[in-house]
């Protein structure tokens, strides 16, 4: 695990950097979700960030994040599910996680509903959306960004909260700048085509090489993991 003193320092530095990023944007620090991605990391160095005052963790596997969640019950952290989630492990995911960013399909959000309701659970989720359309990654395209809203919004124990993206990985932080815009354009036409933007409030967007450009663009949540934790282990 990096010691603790190192997670307390990069810690503080990265709220500085949302800081002034959000300065830059004329936006409010306090509207922006730091989310710490501990995957790959031990719940002692997830212990170690919520000793500097860290509350969202991201995990990519259900799993994972069950077996940290599980060693660290007895600290108030909040767990964000952000990796691409299989039907299979819907149910487990939706009774265990307060928010799940990663929801591409009908199908998937049906099993979700289905899992919080017998669960008695009602997890935020997030429709993940692949602007670049790159093969490789999960997400819905835009044409189908409607249709997924509108059956989150029916779902009997599920709360639509917004969006995400994981844009191609940059060269330049500049780069994921058109993708976090667009994103925030879509949100922006969602609403202006009729739905509420109380379901639509949140932009997960931005990681370690690039959040500033997020906040910049709008983001609300950052997913910041090496910046935080250092380099990842190997797995």
């Amino acid at each position: 695990m990096p010691p603790t003193a190192d997670v307390a320092s990069s810690l503080a530095q990265i709220r500085q950097r949302i800081s002034d990023a959000a300065s830059r944007a004329h936006r409010d620090p306090a509207g922006i979700t730091l989310l710490a991605v501990s995957k790959t990391f031990d719940a002692d160095s997830v212990r170690a960030a919520a000793a500097a005052g860290q509350t969202h963790f991201g995990e990519n596997r259900v799993q994972e994040g069950l077996e940290k969640s599980a060693a660290l019950r007895d600290l108030p952290l909040e767990w964000h599910l952000i990796g691409h989630l299989q039907t299979n492990k819907a149910r487990k995911a939706a009774a265990s996680f307060a928010w799940i960013h990663s929801v591409d399909r009908l199908e998937l959000l049906r099993k979700l509903d289905e899992g919080a309701a017998a669960a008695g659970t009602r997890p935020n989720i997030l429709l993940q959306v692949n602007l670049a359309d790159e093969a490789q990654k999960s997400g819905a395209d835009e044409a189908a960004v409607t249709a997924l809203a509108k059956a989150a919004l029916e779902a009997r124990a599920l709360t639509l909260r917004g969006l995400m993206i994981i844009p191609p990985i940059p060269d330049d932080p500049e780069a994921s700048r058109p993708w976090f815009r667009q994103l925030r354009e879509l949100r922006d036409r969602l609403v202006k085509g009729g739905l509420p933007a109380s379901s639509l409030t949140e932009l997960s967007m931005g990681m370690s090489q690039d959040f500033a450009v997020a906040i910049e663009e709008g983001a609300t949540i950052v997913r910041v993991g090496t910046a935080v934790f250092g380099t990842r282990p190997r797995v």
